[in-house]
């Protein structure tokens, strides 16, 4: 039987007010910050970490896969595409040309998997995925939000949403020297972990998952020939450097629920230990890892999945290849050739609230379409869509539900995304 205690009632200051707030600062916060802040809004993002990014930097997670189709057409744009370019321009970036997308020639096929740009059961392609530096990813993101005029706030976690009938009126956050509230128009969850809608009453689905830390070497001699050996990792960006995505081989015991402390603190204790000691076992037993080092081990778990909004509209694995009226976003599929998924504007609502949005791995699919959604690419589309919603809806002082969608659209498309793809 549990036991509890009785907490003094507390009058929280209101650090500040704003038209638009962002809360998690991974790559669909980030975007959605960036967005609103372009389109005009005032806008506050707010991150439990140090720096922005989430699992695209901290995780170590550091491929975008993918922004097309899978049969040579690009599908994400916008700012997503907008990161890939000024990686690209700083060297930071690798990834196939397009003359090369979709192509089924065996040598680019081959090249393109040993980055991990290549995913699936085959008869393979080509796919326009990217391998990046996560450093230059990240000051990518920062530049971007200071740019565009974004009131940035790192070290606060979100505590409990402030509900007024159908309304949200801000978020409650702790710090180092205590709670403070921010009040908005309109709030977006970008937690990942859906930390605001899941305080404020809202539905949703939890899903169980196997914890993976991803992890780099430097060092390692003979890089091609590290492929032949055994080990299961990837060419990236760095001389003599190897990524090994989701970490060790061996697993920890169980799934584990992200939103439970307990079960983070084993899955932590547990992958940094099967780290060391696939490191320890490289080292002994492949020559081209005798004196490799570790790079980096990823600051945070690589968790993707647990609670999942359930929306206006759960977009299910028998909405794939259906065109939705309402799209926000189109994503392929990165183990999947020519699977794609229209994402609906009502799969970032929540019923109760007329001005709370979510974006990133946390919006309204079912589990199996949520192996699409959560990769970054989509996480930055439908936080890009969210973003520019809130900042539309903040203007007109509508709720979300009221908002012009086709206008919305049209807003997206002309900041680059893309809602269109050709006939197949």
């Amino acid at each position: 039987m549990k036991s509890f205690v009785e907490e003094p009632a507390r009058r929280t200051p209101v650090l500040a007010e704003t038209q638009v707030l962002v809360v998690g600062g991974g790559v669909a916060g980030s975007a959605a910050a960036i967005a609103a802040a372009r389109n005009g809004a005032e806008v506050m993002l707010v991150e439990r970490s140090g720096s922005l990014g989430g699992l695209a930097t901290n995780g170590l997670i550091i491929l975008l896969l993918t922004l097309d189709d899978g049969d040579g057409h690009q599908v994400i744009g916008g700012l997503c595409q907008e990161v890939v370019e000024r990686l690209s321009a700083r060297g930071a970036a690798y990834f196939p040309p397009p003359a090369e997308w979709g192509s089924t020639d065996e040598a680019l096929v081959v090249q393109y998997l040993r980055w991990g740009l290549v995913w699936g059961a085959g008869p393979h392609k080509v796919r326009y995925s990217v391998a990046y530096d996560p450093e230059e990813f990240r000051l990518a993101l920062s530049r971007m939000c200071a740019d565009s005029g974004v009131g940035l706030l790192l070290h606060s976690w979100a505590c409990e949403g402030l509900r007024d009938g159908e309304r949200v009126r801000g978020v409650t956050f702790q710090s180092k020297s205590g709670r403070f509230a921010i009040l908005a128009d309109v709030v977006i969850d970008a937690s990942g972990d859906g930390d605001v809608f899941a305080s404020l009453g809202v539905p949703f689905e939890l899903e169980k998952v196997l914890p993976w830390l991803w992890f780099r070497m430097g060092g390692v001699a003979e890089v091609e020939a590290a492929f032949g050996s055994g080990a299961a990792c990837l060419q990236t960006l760095g001389k003599g450097q190897v990524l090994f995505p989701w970490g060790a081989t061996d697993r920890i015991i169980r799934k584990i629920d992200a939103t439970d402390p307990r079960d983070l603190t084993l899955a932590e204790l547990e992958c940094r230990s099967k780290v060391m000691a696939a490191v320890d076992r490289l080292r002994a037993e492949s020559p081209q890892f005798k004196d490799a080092h570790i790079c980096e081990i990823a600051r945070d778990l690589g968790i993707t999945e647990s609670r999942r909004m359930l929306g206006e509209y759960v977009l299910t694995r028998d909405d794939m290849d259906r065109p939705m009226a309402d799209a926000i976003a189109i994503t392929g599929h990165w183990t999947k050739y020519g699977a794609l998924y229209w994402i609906p504007f009502r799969s970032l609502l929540a019923k109760q609230y007329r001005n709370l949005l979510a974006a990133g791995r946390c919006i309204s699919v079912d589990h199996r379409t949520h192996h699409a959604t959560k990769e970054i690419p989509a996480c930055m589309a439908t936080g890009e869509a969210a973003g520019t919603a809130a900042a539309l809806a903040a203007a007109a002082r509508l709720p979300l539900k009221q908002l012009d969608v086709p206008g919305l659209q049209q807003r997206l498309r002309t900041r680059g995304a893309i809602l269109d793809v050709p006939k197949r």
